[in-house]
Formats: structure tokens, C-alpha cells, sequence
């Protein structure tokens, strides 16, 4: 018998209470906040509080300082979770100032149910609490509010929150140690291959569209053919299945018929050693094609760059195409309003250093070894963050089951 099994048959001998989740929490009790509103505060929020006010929700992690008049009118101060009202990867927990944004923000009745416990219940649960729908996962109030929790006495909360909180602290430390080798990364990344340095190793300028033997893009299948359909056995490969340099499909990856598999072909005649780039939306993503692609190909808006093996190393391409001096090139020729997007003209007009082939292998090799340490899922961090991460789930799992 464990800690927890004997600190609840001690204090519940006639077993742990449950109660609806509408019971024991309130939502979206917080004033909301417009785009107005939040632009004053930047303004004006230079003194004050001297607490970091966070935006909730805020992908970008958007904290600002404030002063107490503003804060008395907008700012509040709790332990909170937010759940956005779509799709179920957005629960994130706060402790501390904030400013509410349109979701959903619940907090506990504190004398029932500690905040901290709720989020690791939330996070067993989240998907239970959302409704499929024609385009993305959608939150229940009904659902939610009628879901049943169960409510150990608050010692038992915390020393599950305790045990709990050590594997999640224990993730964060190593993602930002990961974080921090990525900086690394990037900016070796991004001396050894800027062009004073390529220009010294006896490289030179060329635009793109000189070392590609054709840049392509794939076919959008509004106009083509219809995407899963019953035959459809190939996969649809969007900026979604690009991940770490890699493709990696998933049970979201689109499919696409044989029929349709052969009209992409076609127009995006993919082969072993060309490099993908994101031309639409997220600009700039890459991955090299490892083998030769039988089953699958690309939407439009992903371009297929096949470059002259004489000329220039795959490899070196999209690391070339990473780096911050090149992105700011190619960037600089988007168009477009909400949704960005570079034209294959434009991208092939773009200049980049070469250096000479041995060269250009030399930096390769380096590059390999860093992006496996910040990427590769079998060694290192992300391995390390992995292993923890099933950790915490199955002690979670094991210790809110009751």
C-alpha cells in the first residue's frame, strides 16, 4: 500500500466524495478584454504592480507591466486553467496576474478542490470534454459541467500534487535546456554558413534557380480530386507532416486514391534528395526526402526543390534555407495579407552563399550532429523529455483513477 492509498483509507474510510465539476469551479467569471483595452495597458503599464501580468490565452506568452489603476479595472489575481473553447491542446495553468481573454478560465472553490489538482485532472480528461465537429474539436459547458471528479480531503490533493509537480518541473527543466541548445544551435548554425564566412571558404553567390534543376509546387485538391475517400491509401502531405527536417505521417494525415496519387506525380515529380519549403502560410519550413516517395505527395502551397548534386548538397540547401540571413531574403519577397506566401519565381531569384562541394559536406556533418542532439527522438533530450513526459502521464493516470 502506498502513501496515498494510506492517507485515503485513514481519512476516508467510507471512500472519496465525487462531485460534478460544475459544482466545485466558476468560468469565465473574469472581465474580458478588447484589442483597445490591452493597447492601453501597454502604454501605460510601465510602473506599478512590479508583477508580470499575463494575457490569458496568449500563444505567445505576452506578459507587460501595469499600474495599479489599470490593474484595479482589468487586472486579476488567482490560480487559474484555461481551456479554449476549441480543440483541447490549449489547457494551461496560471498562478499569478491576469488578464482574461475569450475562453474558458475556471477556478476552484478553494476550501473543496485545490486549483493545481483540478489541472491534473483537466489534463487526464481534456479530450472528454470536447465535441467533434466538421472542423475542429469544440468545448462542452454541459459536458463539462456534469463530468464527475472525485474530491479526496485537500492533504491528499496536495501530496498528489506534489508527486505530480515533480515530474511535470523536472520536464520543464529539461525543455529548457533543450531550448537553450537550439539557440546554440541556430547560431552556430547561422555563423558557419552567413556569407562573409562561406565567401572566405572560396564560395560564392548564386541565385537559386541556378543550382535547382526545377522548383515545383503540389495540386490542390479543391480543383483535382476529393481527399479520403474510401480507396484512398496514399497520403496528402501538408505543412503539418513536416516535423524536425523530417515527414512523418500520423492518423491526421489526409490520403489521396492512386488516381489522384498519379496527378500529383505529375505536377510534383518528388524524388529522393529533394528538399521540401513551406511557400504558404509558415514560410520557410524544410525537410530533406529521405526515400524515394512510392505512397505520397504534396499539397500546394509545398514546394519540391531538386537541386543539382554538382552544385550543391541537399542538406546544405535547407540548412542554407534555415538561417536567419537567407529568411530574411526570402521573407522580404512575400505577398499576400493575412496569409503570406512567397512565389516560386521570387524564391528562385533569391541569393545564397556556395561554397565548394567538400565544403559544403564538411558543414553538413557539424549541422548532422547538433540537429540530432535538439531533434532526434531515439537519443538525447527530446528522448530524455519523452521518457518523463510517459512518466507523468502514467502516475497521473494511476494516482486520479481512485
Amino acid at each position: 500500500m502506498n502513501k496515498i492509498e494510506k492517507m485515503v483509507k485513514e481519512l476516508c474510510p467510507d471512500g472519496i466524495e465525487w462531485k460534478k465539476l460544475g459544482e466545485v469551479t466558476t468560468k469565465n467569471q473574469f472581465k474580458q478584454i478588447g484589442a483597445n483595452e490591452l493597447e492601453k495597458l501597454r502604454v501605460n503599464g510601465l510602473t506599478g504592480l512590479g508583477n508580470s501580468i499575463r494575457l490569458l490565452p496568449s500563444s505567445n506568452n505576452d506578459d507587460w507591466w501595469s499600474n495599479e489603476n489599470v490593474a484595479k479595472e482589468y487586472i486579476c489575481y488567482g490560480e487559474v486553467i484555461t481551456l479554449g473553447r476549441a480543440r483541447y491542446a490549449n489547457l494551461k495553468y496560471h498562478k499569478g496576474y491576469f488578464v482574461s481573454a475569450n475562453n474558458n478560465i475556471i477556478e476552484t472553490k478553494e476550501n473543496i478542490l485545490i486549483c493545481r489538482f483540478l489541472y491534473h485532472f483537466i489534463s487526464h480528461n481534456a479530450k472528454k470534454f470536447y465535441i467533434e465537429t466538421s472542423t475542429y474539436p469544440k468545448f462542452d459547458v454541459n459536458i463539462f459541467d456534469n463530468f464527475l471528479i472525485p474530491i479526496p480531503p485537500l492533504e491528499v490533493q496536495a501530496e498528489i500534487v506534489k508527486i505530480l509537480d515533480n515530474f511535470t518541473e523536472l520536464q520543464a527543466e529539461l525543455q529548457a535546456e533543450l531550448q537553450a541548445r537550439k539557440k546554440q544551435y541556430e547560431y552556430y548554425r547561422d555563423k558557419l554558413l552567413s556569407f562573409d564566412n562561406i565567401l572566405k571558404r572560396g564560395g560564392v553567390v548564386k541565385k537559386l534557380g541556378q543550382v535547382l534543376k526545377s522548383l515545383n509546387t503540389g495540386l490542390n485538391p479543391r480543383k483535382f480530386f476529393v481527399l479520403n475517400t474510401n480507396d484512398a491509401n496514399n497520403y496528402y502531405v501538408t505543412i503539418r507532416e513536416i516535423r524536425n527536417g523530417c515527414i512523418v505521417f500520423s492518423d491526421k494525415t489526409d490520403k489521396i486514391d492512386n488516381n489522384a496519387l498519379s496527378l500529383c506525380n505529375k505536377r510534383a515529380n518528388l524524388e529522393k534528395g529533394d528538399i521540401l519549403f513551406s511557400g504558404t502560410g509558415t514560410i520557410g519550413i524544410t525537410a530533406v526526402i529521405r526515400n524515394k516517395p512510392y505512397n505520397w505527395n504534396i499539397k500546394e502551397g509545398i514546394y519540391s526543390l531538386k537541386p543539382y548534386s554538382k552544385y550543391i548538397n541537399s542538406y546544405f540547401l535547407k540548412y542554407i534555407l534555415e538561417t536567419e540571413q537567407v529568411k530574411t531574403i526570402y521573407m522580404n519577397k512575400a505577398v499576400g495579407g493575412t496569409v503570406k506566401s512567397i512565389p516560386m519565381k521570387e524564391l528562385n531569384h533569391i541569393e545564397i552563399p556556395i561554397p565548394p562541394i567538400e565544403v559544403q559536406e564538411e558543414i553538413v556533418n557539424i549541422l548532422d550532429k547538433f540537429e540530432r542532439i535538439c531533434n532526434s527522438l531515439t537519443e538525447g533530450l527530446p528522448s530524455e523529455i519523452a521518457a518523463r513526459k510517459k512518466q507523468y502521464e502514467y502516475y497521473r493516470d494511476k494516482l486520479l483513477s481512485f
